[in-house]
C-alpha cells in the first residue's frame, strides 16, 4: 500500500514540477515553440485549461490560474496522503 501511495506522490510532485517549468517558459520568448515545451503543453495544458475558463486573467495580462491550479493539485495530494494514512 505504501508503495502504491509513493508512485502516485511521485508523480503528482514530477506533475507539479513540470506545470512550474511550463509557467517559467512563458517569461522566455521562444521556449513554448520549442519541441519541449510543445511536448510540456501537451502534458499540462489539458489540466491547465478548466482553471483557465473559470479565472480570467487579472488586467488582461496577469493569469493566476495555474497558481490555483497548483494549489488544487496540493490539496488532492494531501487528500490522497489522507486516504492512504489517515484511515489506518
Amino acid at each position: 500500500m505504501i508503495l502504491l501511495y509513493q508512485i502516485i506522490s511521485y508523480a503528482m510532485n514530477a506533475y507539479m514540477i513540470g506545470i512550474v517549468i511550463y509557467i517559467l517558459m512563458s517569461w522566455f520568448p521562444g521556449a513554448r515553440e520549442s519541441s519541449f515545451g510543445q511536448l510540456l503543453a501537451s502534458i499540462v495544458e489539458p489540466y491547465l485549461e478548466p482553471f483557465r475558463k473559470l479565472i480570467p486573467p487579472i488586467g488582461g495580462m496577469l493569469d493566476i490560474s495555474p497558481i490555483v491550479a497548483l494549489l488544487v493539485l496540493r490539496f488532492a495530494m494531501r487528500g490522497l496522503e489522507y486516504l492512504f494514512f489517515g484511515l489506518f
